[in-house]
């Protein structure tokens, strides 16, 4: 009996110091948790932003307080302002050419940095063998911060490199303030590489605003920088 006793004493005092150091290293194990989360908090990742679109700050601070004196707004609301731009390719090769898609997808993407969507056709044609639902272009809308970048690119880097360019013609307007252009290679952005396409595809670029009429579109496009032919 006496050697019994002498036994069970040592496994309860081994038993009562794992039980005291349980709660130690649970304790331990929370510090180091925690002092990572600290230094997680400390040094926090780096995180890409875009950069500002500078004509939204001149439409702001010159287009603005300009046309409100020109034509007499009393309201800065009241002042037009472009609304979206949308970008548009069209594709009836893509009938015959199953790449044609791909490309000029691959393409929109690269020059407005938003992915397009794929446009289908709306009724079927005999005569230009169209049935409804087939892929038959793509198209891009642009608002907010991306709107102004691509009318900034569009304007100070794209038309300059039009061959032969002398100016944008006056007669792409509505008469409800929206103005189109066509553009006949997409090579003029810089962003394409010549040795990455596999033919020139011209796109159409339509800019629609608040105006209410053409003369304050022009107006509005022309403080942005749109070199139009001059008017006679």
């Amino acid at each position: 009996m006496t050697l019994d006793n002498e036994q069970e004493q040592p496994q309860e005092e081994n038993a009562a110091e794992e039980t005291e150091q349980a709660p130690r290293r649970q304790r331990q194990s929370r510090a180091r948790r925690g002092g990572g989360a600290a230094t997680a908090e400390a040094e926090p990742a780096a995180v890409a932003t875009a950069p500002y679109p500078r004509l939204r700050d001149t439409y702001r601070n010159e287009i603005v307080p300009a046309m409100m004196a020109e034509f007499g707004f009393t309201n800065t609301m009241r002042v037009p302002r472009v609304q979206k731009i949308v970008v548009n390719i069209g594709l009836g090769e893509a009938l015959t050419n199953g790449r044609a898609m791909e490309s000029s997808t691959r393409d929109l993407t690269t020059i407005t940095g938003q992915k397009p969507i794929i446009t289908r056709a709306r009724k079927s044609i005999a005569g230009f063998k169209l049935r409804a639902g087939n892929p038959i272009g793509t198209c891009v809308t642009l608002r907010g911060a991306r709107m102004y970048h691509f009318l900034d690119r569009l304007i100070n880097t794209a038309l300059p490199r039009i061959r032969d360019f002398r100016g944008i013609s006056r007669r792409g307007f509505d008469g409800r303030g929206n103005f189109s252009i066509g553009l006949r290679e997409q090579i003029i952005f810089p962003e394409i590489d010549y040795n990455q396409i596999d033919r020139f595809r011209g796109l159409q670029v339509t800019i629609i605003t608040t105006a209410e009429n053409d003369a304050e579109s022009i107006r509005l496009l022309e403080m942005f920088g749109m070199p139009f032919v001059r008017a006679d």
